[in-house]
């Protein structure tokens, strides 16, 4: 067992909609994050941690919720851009981006596209379950994400026996074009948000809503992000602006590099705040 500081919302930051594997268990989060699975509990003042695999545990977790990042500093200038944003800031307060593996990222929201939410996890549980490694953590039995080499080896009809649905042959197109060489995931890091953008819509499967997700939630551009339906109504009802085009036009020429973090805060606020 390990512990933390408490400085950001545990909650939030697990179940706003950037990942889809995570167990609620009594007062715990269960995350799976590469080779190991997480077990994650607030305690006051501290958020007690424990896992399967605590190798430079510490420094995993620090770097998956991003909590080096210096957020105060970055909402203080957004709202210093834009004071109708505080509330949403304010409401979403210790909210993080989750810093996640970027393969793991393709695969799910590729699953993702007009899919609901607890289809996309099974999907992905799916595929952990009967192409991952088992772990034994707390006597229960979890499964790690499958890696490249053995998704390599499915067929298309192996893809839709894990309920992906008519997404079964972009899978199988995507993982020939890592292996080809054609798409290269590492090269991504040192691309700006619009050329990444450009790489990610031109492989099969890959729309902008996709690719905004994965540059935001794996590589963590800021400049780059989904506008979903929560989006556009906080933009309609608190700012008068309709319209994907318009939408992104008001958010990168007001919040610039941040503009990925002020979306998350208006979904944040617009789908949870009773």
């Amino acid at each position: 067992m390990i512990k933390i500081k408490n400085n950001f919302n545990l909650r939030s930051t697990i179940t706003c909609g950037q990942i889809f594997r995570y167990i609620e268990e009594d007062d715990k989060f269960i995350i799976i994050i590469k080779d190991r699975v997480i077990s994650l509990k607030e305690e006051g003042e501290y958020i007690i941690i424990e896992s399967n695999n605590y190798d430079d545990l510490e420094n995993v977790i620090y770097d998956y919720f991003d909590l080096k990042r210096n957020y105060t500093e970055i909402e203080n200038n957004i709202i210093k851009k834009d004071k109708k944003i505080s509330d949403a800031i304010i409401f979403s307060k210790g909210l993080r981006m989750i810093h996640q593996d970027p393969f793991e990222t393709l695969i799910a929201y590729i699953i993702s596209q007009n899919n609901r939410v607890p289809s996309i996890a099974n999907s992905l549980n799916l595929l952990s379950i009967n192409y991952g490694d088992k772990v034994i953590f707390n006597n229960k039995e979890y499964y790690l994400f499958p890696s490249l080499e053995k998704l390599s080896s499915l067929s298309i009809s192996d893809f839709r026996n894990c309920k992906v649905g008519f997404r079964d042959k972009y899978l199988y197109e995507i993982i020939n074009s890592i292996n080809n060489s054609e798409l290269d995931l590492e090269k991504i890091y040192d691309m700006t948000g619009d050329e990444a953008l450009n790489y990610l819509i031109g492989f099969k499967g890959i729309g902008m809503k996709v690719a905004s997700c994965i540059l935001l939630f794996a590589y963590q551009k800021f400049d780059v992000y989904p506008i979903d339906t929560w989006v556009k109504k906080f933009m309609k009802e608190d700012y008068n602006i309709e319209g994907e085009k318009n939408i992104r036009e008001f958010t990168l020429k007001t919040y610039k590099e941040y503009s990925g973090l002020a979306i998350q805060y208006m979904f944040n606020y617009k789908r949870n705040k009773k």
